[in-house]
């Protein structure tokens, strides 16, 4: 009798799975991963395998790379040497073997590139993130942070994970952050956490507004560089170089796998608070270290980007050539100051449909970017043109897009 009664509760793991992937289908907002391999040296092409007898050649609209350093002679020739000097792997963590020569010579370049004493690897953006955010938290007691509603969401998990109080402010609102700050206790830790570039709609944080209102109520600033790191500043330095902010900052986070290039996330700021990371958070103590070979490839890129513009302006000159066609074209684009270019479309089918067409018909990748990412209704497509985009294929782009928007007969923009 006990063993029919537990039959009878018995939980069905199989269709609660399954049911979870049906909503997403349901909503219009399933995933899926494209099959492709770049065309080293030839970048944008690639080559898609997905549907297809073999590989087919196809254009690249949305990757991060966004200068296309993954692809740089000097990246590759650095990731080659390290390979055939040390081998493919670190070893280890940091704390057991792993902390080789070529990180230690990574982290002081990202010192340097922020202005900051000190500098500290992790193996993504996301972990730098998450484990900063939640150890900076727990070693504050008592410690608010106060987020910006459009955080990424490693800095969201970062913060959840801590444990400790939250404020969320409204975008970019400095008089609700003000609002929230001067509510709370003045003898309590305070960490204002915000983002420079936002990925998804290309705007950027007033800077020294919020490290005015950090100054005023004395609390710690967090800032996620990692769209701007590379593309922004006369060194590549970001947002915060570019507004000579960086010195105002308490800890500055960024990626090494968008416009370094290569895989890795950072953080930079005094010597005490590396420390503490160091010492303090799991993301960083209990992880075996980033290849040396990855790093020899960002170490040869964030040392070329210090001296060099020629790609960050041509990725701005891109930018701003293909703003002008879609707006042009009539297309509904959302007009940014930077170098995100989201073509907004409102419906997480069409915006599924659209970029199936544009693959398959003419060759084109660009992702659907739904609810998470984005707010339901806001819907889009995120381009993301580079120094290697030329106008031959903007024009080509804006053309299909035209023939696309017509056939599913959708507004196009006054």
């Amino acid at each position: 009798m006990t063993g029919e009664g537990t039959s009878a509760r018995a939980v069905d793991y199989s269709r609660v799975f399954s049911q979870a992937i049906d909503r997403l289908h349901a909503e219009g907002r399933y995933r899926v991963f494209i099959d492709i391999l770049r065309n080293k040296g030839n970048f944008p092409n690639a080559r898609c395998f997905a549907g297809h007898n073999g590989p087919k050649p196809i254009t690249v609209w949305c990757s991060n790379d966004y200068l296309a350093m993954g692809q740089h002679p000097k990246v590759i020739a650095a990731m080659e040497e390290a390979l055939h000097d040390v081998g493919a792997g670190s070893g280890g963590t940091r704390n057991i073997g792993g902390n080789t020569h070529y990180h230690v010579d990574l982290e002081g370049e990202l010192a340097d590139l922020h202005g900051k004493e000190g500098a500290l690897l992790f193996t993504s953006g996301y972990v730098s993130n998450e484990a900063t955010l939640a150890t900076l938290a727990k070693v504050l007691p008592g410690c608010i942070i106060y987020s910006d509603e459009l955080n990424h969401a490693s800095m969201i998990a970062g913060i959840r994970n801590s444990g400790c109080e939250k404020r969320v402010w409204r975008h970019n609102d400095l008089a609700h952050l003000e609002e929230l700050l001067a509510a709370d206790d003045p003898s309590v830790p305070k960490l204002i956490a915000f983002e420079s570039v936002y990925s998804m709609d290309g705007d950027v944080a007033p800077l020294h507004a919020i490290c005015d209102l950090a100054d005023k109520y004395n609390a710690l600033t967090y800032l996620d560089e990692v769209h701007a790191v590379g593309m922004y500043g006369p060194r590549g330095g970001g947002i915060s170089e570019r507004d000579d902010a960086a010195s105002r900052i308490t800890v500055i986070e960024g990626t090494l796998g968008k416009a370094f290039g290569v895989m890795g996330g950072y953080i930079a700021a005094d010597r005490t608070i590396i420390d503490v990371i160091r010492s303090y958070a799991p993301g960083f103590i209990f992880t075996t270290s980033l290849s040396p070979v990855l790093v020899a490839g960002v170490l040869a890129s964030v040392r070329h980007l210090k001296g060099s513009s020629v790609e960050r302006d041509g990725q701005q000159a891109a930018a701003a050539k293909l703003k002008s066609l879609f707006e042009d074209a009539g297309l509904p684009v959302l007009p940014t100051t930077t170098h995100i270019v989201p073509l907004m479309v409102g419906d997480p089918v069409k915006a599924k449909r659209i970029s199936d067409i544009l693959l398959a018909e003419y060759g084109v990748y660009v992702q659907p970017i739904n609810y998470p990412t984005v707010p339901r209704g806001t819907e889009r497509l995120r381009f993301t043109p580079g120094p290697a985009h030329d106008e031959a294929m903007m024009v080509e782009l804006t053309q299909a897009l035209v023939e696309i928007w017509g056939r599913l007969e959708m507004r196009r923009a006054a």
